[in-house]
């Protein structure tokens, strides 16, 4: 049951925490930011936010920071739209999947082109 329910919690506060992005939070910081997912504990005691950002390693060091002093502001609004006995603390870790699957799709097309086969390719010319 416990499982269930953290997973529960997991998506109402990501739902909760995209609604403040697409509203905007007032930190000028905080640059486009998309929540790719949110892990919750068991206990309900801490959650995990993953996130992206559009931009270079600069932008993404001031959204963090932005997000990181919003946390207090963002647990509030949580608090008031949740019916949670107890808020989690909230953790917000850069989600470097998405550049990683990036670059793997990268190094695919180099092969491909240096093998003279574009993707799709089957060789037979």
């Amino acid at each position: 049951m416990e499982f269930h329910r953290s997973h529960r919690v997991g998506d109402a506060v990501h739902k909760e925490i995209s609604a403040l992005l697409v509203k905007g939070l007032k930190d000028p910081r905080i640059g486009f930011v998309t929540i790719t997912a949110v892990e919750v504990t068991t206990d309900l005691r801490h959650a995990k936010i993953f996130f992206t950002t559009m931009g270079d390693e600069a932008a993404r060091r001031s959204s963090e920071k932005g997000l990181q002093s919003s946390i207090p502001f963002i647990r509030r609004e949580i608090g008031k739209h949740l019916r949670l006995r107890c808020v989690p603390d909230l953790h917000f870790v850069f989600d470097s999947s998405l550049d990683y699957g990036n670059r793997i799709e990268t190094l695919l097309k180099e092969i491909h082109s240096e093998d003279g086969h574009g993707p799709g390719d089957s060789g037979d010319n």
